[in-house]
């Protein structure tokens, strides 16, 4: 194999291909980047059998070929190389020499015939939607995915709803939810729910434009494809639950805040909570005011600030890093809280509309 490629284009394809590489396994491939020269481009894949990342680079190929590289030492050597250009050659022992400049290396590779072959999805659901679309939607929905660590490993994840006109994605982790929708033009209907860390590395690939991005989900994988990377997941097997009858549907307290305002006010009232010192943040919700106070062992704190109350006084406790998430990903000057009563959930959602909703669950406070 003997390619000559622009060395900008390989040093972002690499960092962005290595980020889906095994950081330990059994299959030692894995652990290495997949390069394969064909006519006139690179193709690059790194894969950990949960998650790839695969794209294509410009190339001048003398000699088409396959190898795997180590992913943190090719990468390494690549960033570090001088020069605008930079050849790779390898012979049929896998001994391959990376040049630029003055500068060479020569490493071992792998045989590209141990790499797994990356899943596909020939003829599944297919739909589209805007990168500046999607990035909102994964940063309104991403914080309240569970933990892989959670026993019910579907909560890990994402849920996708798919319906004609429409795109809704919900995560939840027990303590609270997170919900996004939007219009979109598709006739496709369909369910999935896609792992919190594909979503974490898609959202490194997405920028803030119109341009598209592109969904095909079969039974058991989706493939994204995003400004000329292809992002391939596997799906989450298990029974989402029932989300809708956790959203309270009667509401007894509506509150109007500026959500910057408040969120600083949370913020600071946060300060004398630690991990060791947490105690609910207690929300006083009344005479047109939202009062907000914590006492740990650390100290006490309170805030005030001015608000629009329709609808019964409320006095409630929270979690502050789940109130606080819910407000910084609420991507809009003004929110609407909706409360019924001090043991029901927190909805938090837009001024107007419902683009959005964040449900927080109460913290039972001391009489």
């Amino acid at each position: 194999m003997q390619f000559v490629c622009a060395m900008e284009e390989l040093v972002n394809a690499v960092s962005n291909v290595q980020r889906a590489v095994a950081a330990k396994s059994n299959i030692p491939a894995l652990e290495g980047i997949l390069l394969k020269a064909t006519q006139s481009s690179l193709f690059l894949a790194g894969f950990d059998m949960e998650l790839g990342i695969t794209t294509t680079v410009p190339a001048t190929v003398s000699e088409p070929g396959e190898i795997v590289l180590s992913s943190r030492l090719f990468g390494d050597i690549v960033r570090k190389m001088p020069g605008n250009m930079v050849t790779v050659l390898c012979d049929d022992k896998g001994n391959t020499t990376i040049r630029s400049d003055v500068t060479s290396f020569t490493i071992t590779g792998i045989s590209a015939v141990d790499y797994p072959e990356l899943p596909s999805v020939d003829d599944g659901v297919g739909f589209t939607l805007s990168q500046l679309t999607l990035k909102s939607m994964i940063r309104q929905t991403l914080f309240a995915v569970g933990q892989p660590t959670d026993p019910r490993p579907i909560y890990s994840g994402t849920k996708f709803e798919l319906s004609p006109g429409q795109l809704r994605m919900v995560s939840v982790d027990g303590y609270r939810l997170a919900m996004r929708q939007e219009a979109i033009n598709t006739e496709e209907a369909a369910e999935f729910v896609v792992p919190g860390k594909t979503l974490q590395e898609v959202l490194k690939l997405l920028e803030d434009d119109e341009s598209p991005v592109s969904f095909a989900v079969g039974r058991r994988h989706v493939v994204m494809s995003i400004r000329g990377y292809a992002v391939i997941s596997r799906l989450l097997d298990g029974e989402f639950m029932s989300y809708q009858r956790t959203i309270p549907q009667e509401i007894t307290t509506t509150v109007y805040a500026n959500t910057r305002m408040l969120m600083n006010a949370v913020d600071r009232v946060s300060l004398v909570i630690n991990d060791r010192m947490k105690s609910p943040l207690v929300c006083d919700f009344s005479g047109n005011e939202v009062n907000i106070s914590c006492t740990t062992p650390l100290g006490s704190a309170s805030d005030s600030l001015s608000v629009k109350i329709e609808g019964n006084e409320e006095k409630m406790g929270f979690n502050s890093r789940f109130m606080l998430d819910a407000l910084k990903n609420s991507e809009t000057d003004e929110i609407r809280i909706e409360l019924n009563g001090a043991l029901s959930p927190m909805k938090i959602l837009p001024a107007e509309g419902d683009d959005f909703l964040f449900l927080v669950l109460p913290v039972r406070l001391k009489k």
